[in-house]
């Protein structure tokens, strides 16, 4: 198949083993072409707005911009590239969380090899993949079996910007280093801890930095 015909891939993962293997795989296919690769969400959102792909492997737990926020971003600067959700996570509200913010497929790290193929060619297709181990969270709970009167979990309730101070906290930056990375003053990165810590219901950094590693925002 000539270059013109194959679609335009970019992997965003920030380790290298796991990317190196995706490109290897994607590249054995006669209709795919990785295009470029990405170590982190604003990496992740340069590639989509400069080389515009038709797909995006997007990993959701990565350095700087986490990959939910970079996934909302990738959408609204190439609203045409299809992003397919590569995680470990499996819980119910990362699961929705990714969906509500434009995910094409979701599939998750432990896949086989064909697993992952198939959630490529059927999201570049234009259907929408869903892991076989998620689906059932999906179909109880996103597509209507939950309580429509559920209140939204509290993760669900932060904004973008407490998501990225907790982040920043949870991975050990100290206040003034939140405050210049945001670009924010060092009173308003102490209000948003204050207000995280309120809402989660939270006393200390820790138990927000236990938080963020459960709901995906960091590993360790």
């Amino acid at each position: 198949m000539s270059s013109e015909l194959k679609h335009r891939l970019v992997i965003a993962d920030d380790h290298t083993i796991l990317r190196e293997g995706l490109k290897a795989l994607m590249a054995s296919r006669p209709d795919l072409e990785v295009v470029g690769e990405a170590t982190d969400g604003r990496e992740a959102v340069r590639c989509a707005e400069t080389l515009k792909p038709d797909l995006m492997l997007l990993d959701m737990s990565m350095p700087r911009s986490n990959g939910l926020e970079a996934l909302k971003e990738i959408k609204r600067v190439s609203p045409d590239t299809k992003v397919l959700v590569l995680t470990v996570h499996k819980t119910e509200d990362y699961v929705f969380t990714a969906l509500q913010a434009g995910a094409d497929g979701y599939v998750l790290k432990d896949s086989s090899a064909s697993e992952l193929t198939l959630a490529v060619r059927s999201v570049l297709t234009g259907q929408r993949y869903l892991a076989p181990a998620i689906a059932h969270t999906v179909v109880s709970g996103y597509l209507g079996a939950k309580d429509a009167t559920q209140a939204r979990p509290a993760f669900d309730e932060l904004s973008s910007r407490e998501r990225e101070v907790l982040k920043l906290i949870a991975e050990g930056y100290r206040t003034k280093d939140i405050a210049a990375y945001l670009c924010i003053s060092p009173k308003t990165v102490e209000k948003h801890r204050a207000n995280l810590m309120d809402r989660l219901d939270m006393r200390t950094v820790s138990a927000l930095t236990a938080y963020a590693i459960e709901k995906g925002l960091v590993t360790r």
